[in-house]
């Protein structure tokens, strides 16, 4: 396995982990915990895991003072961004919600261009473009369950998440669990500062197995396991193309929103899957499609 591919792959896996957040975020709801304590114990556990992995694995705990600054902001951006899209769980489908936040490879993409001076290829606007509109027909299906307010939260967790990529693409060079563990060390301590702002959003116990089993579900698979390998498949295939592939997040979710929680299935929807799949192997196949057909950025 090349190099490349073992990149796409992780950025693969990483993406369909994290399109499991709707199914402990809406368990753990219908438990009757508020949104900042399921973020709050599922990033907390996450940070005892792998500060665990790190004492056994003897990686140093050491940074320097700008590494310290970077991180700090990596994990506010990451807080609100889980709180943002979390929340706005509340106000529309979350299949739904997770798959307007595929939004994020456009600003990464915005991003890069603005301020690195990064050249898109033809491939990768493609895909761009293609996985966008099939994100634009799953908006528009039918029977939806949606408002402006939830919308908007979902594009607000959206950019800081891309601006987390890039942050990560541009300015980070370290192993990706230390980094994965310092954003999600103060990721927990901007949700919890958070809990302190009303009544409401107060930490709350965790009272039963049903609780604690999706709190550990989520803490695992759409935190450690798809943040690690996040962080991995960027420092090899980019932040761009990793972005793009994140498309199977959204798919993720809209199969776990339809087979379990009963949203609606629609033809609107059936064709956005397909064109997002389109995007992803677009990208997947990038430097095939553009040694083949001699494609030029």
């Amino acid at each position: 396995m090349t190099l490349q591919t073992k990149g796409i792959l992780f950025a693969i896996i990483s993406a369909i982990a994290y399109g499991t957040n709707p199914l402990g975020a809406l368990m753990l709801y219908s438990e009757g915990l508020n949104v900042n304590s399921v973020i709050f114990y599922r990033f907390s556990f996450a940070v005892i895991t792998l500060l665990c992995f790190m004492l056994f694995r003897k990686i140093s705990f050491k940074i320097s003072l700008k590494e310290l600054s970077i991180l700090l902001f990596l994990g506010f951006l990451f807080g609100v961004s889980a709180l943002s899209l979390f929340n706005s769980f509340l106000y529309m489908d979350a299949g739904l919600a997770s798959t307007i936040l595929f939004t994020y490879p456009i600003f990464v993409a915005i991003i890069m261009a603005l301020f690195f001076k990064e050249k898109n290829s033809t491939i990768t606007i493609l895909s761009i473009i293609f996985a966008f509109l099939g994100v634009v027909l799953l908006y528009k299906g039918d029977g939806a369950n949606i408002s402006s307010f939830g919308v908007f939260l979902v594009f607000i967790s959206s950019l800081c998440y891309a601006i987390y990529i890039v942050i990560i693409n541009q300015y980070l060079k370290m192993e990706a669990l230390k980094v994965t563990f310092y954003s999600m060390l103060f990721c927990t301590l901007t949700i919890f500062i958070h809990s302190f702002f009303k009544e409401s959003s107060n930490i709350m116990p965790l009272v039963n197995f049903n609780m604690w089993f999706y709190t550990l579900f989520l803490a695992l698979i759409p935190t450690i396991i798809s943040l690690l390998l996040l962080v991995k498949s960027i420092q090899i295939i980019g932040s761009t193309s990793a972005s793009i592939l994140g498309a199977l997040e959204p798919l993720t979710a809209v199969i776990i929103g339809v087979l379990i929680f009963g949203e609606k299935i629609s033809f609107a929807l059936i064709i956005g899957i397909f064109l997002i799949l389109f995007g992803v192997f677009l990208i997947v196949l990038k430097d095939y499609l553009e040694k083949i057909f001699k494609i030029r950025g």
